[in-house]
């Protein structure tokens, strides 16, 4: 028996993570919520090499990919998880590869830039322009099975709105379609 992916991907601040813990109230059966996030912050810091360095990049792409393979094998042992990412190109081909024999359910969470930026700045705990420098790559790909806009729709209407997608049959579509 395999388990389902919700994979939310959309820049940082988008809402993405304000979604998913309204989706673990909504969604049938239980859910992990596994966001990036948590698995950057799960490494040592005595050990990691700094931040902006080839170094730190190289460590940083390792742990996204084993990241992919985690929820990978969490759905493979039958589990729901909810994904929440912030996708550049070469990690949805990996995402695409890593999850293949997975359902995955792909949602694209977007927010227009000047939101983005205020958000961002009444945070406060991520660096200036990330969202900005992330906008024009995460959704390049341009195909989902669902999206949903948090600057006109709360989490919890967004969260709705995914939750009845994903009780419909063949929802899932996306991955497949960019795989080929």
């Amino acid at each position: 028996m395999s388990g389902h992916v919700l994979f939310l991907n959309g820049t940082s601040s988008s809402g993405k993570s304000s979604i998913a813990a309204e989706l673990l109230d909504l969604l049938p059966g239980p859910y992990f919520y596994v966001p990036r996030d948590a698995i950057n912050s799960m490494r040592s810091r005595t050990q990691t090499p700094e931040f902006g360095t080839p170094e730190f990049d190289e460590v940083f792409e390792r742990t996204v990919r084993g990241y992919h393979r985690m929820l990978a094998g969490l759905a493979a042992a039958g589990n729901g998880v909810i994904a929440d990412h912030v996708l550049r190109p070469h990690w949805l081909a990996d995402c695409l590869e890593v999850l293949r024999e997975q359902e995955v359910t792909f949602v694209g969470v977007h927010c227009p830039l000047p939101e983005l930026r205020r958000r961002e700045q009444a945070r406060g705990d991520r660096p200036a322009g990330l969202a900005e420098q992330q906008y024009a790559v995460v959704h390049a790909h341009g195909d989902y099975d669902l999206e949903c806009d948090t600057s006109v729709h709360s989490p919890r209407e967004c969260a709705q709105l995914i939750a009845d997608f994903v009780a419909k049959p063949g929802r899932s579509q996306a991955f497949t379609r960019l795989s080929q």
